[in-house]
């Protein structure tokens, strides 16, 4: 089954490379889960500031058949983030590993503790 895949871009003019980057991303999550549906990622451009260039927001959202998991920097602004290409990768990171343990879950392989008395 093949993963569809959209990128939009917000507050920035479309970049060719920078979707041929997050495609290689998500070819690597289709690989590991070869059932997923859908994968969205929005690139958002922050407005510029004067000390420092532009952070980079990137949301990603992964459609599976039994639910969706989804991943974007909401935490403390990351001044590596002024790269949209390491915001991009830190997001896959981020959604990669949300994604094993969904996987885990689907396969039985987390533990179950009973409850104390």
């Amino acid at each position: 089954m093949t993963m569809s895949v959209s990128v939009t871009f917000d507050g920035m003019a479309p970049s060719d490379a920078l979707r041929a980057d997050i495609m290689q991303h998500a070819d690597k999550l289709a690989q590991f889960a070869p059932r997923a549906l859908a994968c969205h990622v929005a690139v958002m451009a922050s407005t510029r500031r004067r000390h420092q260039g532009n952070l980079y927001k990137v949301r990603a959202r992964l459609t599976l058949p039994g639910g969706e998991i989804a991943a974007g920097r909401t935490g403390p602004q990351d001044h590596g983030h002024e790269d949209p290409y390491v915001a991009v990768r830190d997001t896959f990171d981020v959604l990669r590993r949300q994604l094993e343990d969904y996987v885990r879950r689907q396969r039985g392989d987390v533990k179950h503790h009973e409850p104390r008395p």
